[in-house]
């Protein structure tokens, strides 16, 4: 498995192996498989505690009528950064 998935997904793969993330695991199954996983030399995250795309936008109340007052919204957000904001934050990814 690690290999294929260095081969399909490199940027996932550290140098300790891949990342994985549990979602929806039925608790008389989860102590086994996460016991494996770890003695396989894997690392896992812990799933969160709310769905991420909720808390992300939870404090965010934009409504958009239709797809090009969406697209309209975005490509201004886009505009209103700096060259320099994606930069710091291309840089800020690559150093994680």
């Amino acid at each position: 498995m690690h290999k294929k998935l260095f081969v399909k997904q490199a940027s996932l793969v550290n140098r300790k192996g891949p990342i994985l993330l549990h979602d929806n695991v039925r608790p008389h199954v989860s102590q086994f498989t996460i016991r494996k996983i770890h003695e396989l030399g894997y690392e896992t995250l812990k799933h969160p505690t709310y769905p991420l795309q909720i808390t992300i936008f939870l404090n965010i109340s934009i409504t958009f009528c239709d797809k090009e007052d969406a697209v309209n919204t975005f490509v201004e957000f886009i505009h209103s950064r700096t060259p320099d904001f994606y930069c710091n934050g291309i840089e800020t990814l690559a150093k994680r």
